[in-house]
């Protein structure tokens, strides 16, 4: 028998999750949390063989809770579960020592088999996740060196800069201002200024 529990701040999807699993009969139910102090709460005095894990919690959220857990109790599995299919939030749950990650989404014969891999010891990804964490290692692997000057210039263009506003803010002129704009966006590979930001803030470069 595998024993399961659950940490998420939604109870419909708690009540979803236990209504898929509850007619296994290798699978136990053996309950659940709306956030990491009831989870923190519960492991005081029972245990569990895996625990799905919610990414985003209000308060502590489940990368940080993952870290807790895989600290106190190590031989708990871990498997993350998320509306989250970024590379960036997969590699932190799995740097803080979850054995898998699945979507929301996932069938219900997907959330079973990631139940009894993770259980076995194996890790364990749904498609789309494991694609992601694929497609993000690359990325990461092949991210560009920025120069001081074009780090100070995507700083601002972070915090909402126009490019005239960066040229006086820098002393440049609005063409050179441009001009390092359109290279970063070149040399990062991404079409338009809502990228830029998005991929400066998934690499951590802001």
């Amino acid at each position: 028998m595998i024993s399961v529990f659950i940490v998420d701040d939604h109870p419909v999807v708690i009540e979803g999750i236990h209504s898929l699993l509850q007619n296994e009969k290798d699978i136990t139910w053996m309950g659940q949390a709306m956030n990491a102090q009831s989870c923190l709460g519960f492991f005081v005095n029972n245990t569990a063989d895996v625990v799905l894990m919610d990414i985003s919690m209000p308060g502590m959220d489940g990368v940080e809770l993952c870290a807790v857990m895989k600290e106190k109790y190590p031989g708990i599995m871990i498997l993350g579960l998320s509306t989250f299919n970024q590379g960036l939030y997969i590699k932190k749950m799995v740097e803080h020592g979850a054995s898998g990650y699945i979507l929301k989404n996932s069938s219900k014969e997907e959330l079973i088999k990631a139940i009894h891999a993770v259980h076995k010891g194996y890790m364990y990804f749904s498609g789309e996740v494991g694609m992601a964490l694929q497609e993000y290692q690359r990325t990461e692997k092949e991210l560009p060196v920025l120069t001081a000057r074009e780090k100070e210039i995507l700083e601002l263009i972070a915090q909402g800069y126009t490019n005239p506003q960066i040229a006086e803010k820098i002393f440049l002129s609005s063409f050179t201002v441009d001009s390092h704009r359109k290279n970063l966006l070149a040399k990062l590979g991404v079409k338009n200024t809502a990228s830029l930001i998005r991929l400066a803030v998934e690499k951590k470069m802001i």
